[in-house]
């Protein structure tokens, strides 16, 4: 009997195909992973926000009114400028009752259509709002 070696090309054609299944199933997973790591910078940016204005609010007994900061807030002091995906943010809604804070991924970071809400009052706990699009 003759010794083969190699593969027959039915093989070879059964192995791209379950590559190709694989590949069709992990990159949509992938990309959903990437995303949801993309707005943990985000979840951090507002978590620093939330955490200034109660400072703010235990020295002047109200939320910062209303602003919005790119990079740099000296009034919060909040740096975002080494951020790569979430750059600025904005607060509205401040009274002593509580604030709005919102964050949208920067143009061109890949991140530019992710949305984070921030919803803090001083009768209930902060609530979180996340939207990918």
């Amino acid at each position: 009997m003759r010794n083969k070696k190699g593969f027959t090309l039915v093989e070879l054609v059964i192995v791209i195909v379950i590559v190709g299944i694989l590949s069709i199933v992990a990159v949509p997973i992938y990309r959903g992973y990437t995303r949801r790591a993309m707005a943990s910078e985000g979840r951090a940016l507002l978590g620093a926000v939330a955490t200034s204005q109660r400072v703010y609010y235990a020295e002047f007994g109200t939320f910062m009114p209303v602003m919005t900061a790119t990079n740099l807030n000296t009034r919060l002091d909040i740096d975002a400028r080494a951020n790569r995906f979430f750059t600025s943010f904005t607060v509205t809604n401040a009274d002593e009752d509580g604030f709005d804070a919102r964050t949208v991924g920067a143009d061109g970071s890949g991140a530019q259509n992710i949305t984070l809400t921030l919803l803090v009052r001083t009768d209930g706990q902060p609530t979180m709002d996340e939207v990918f699009n």
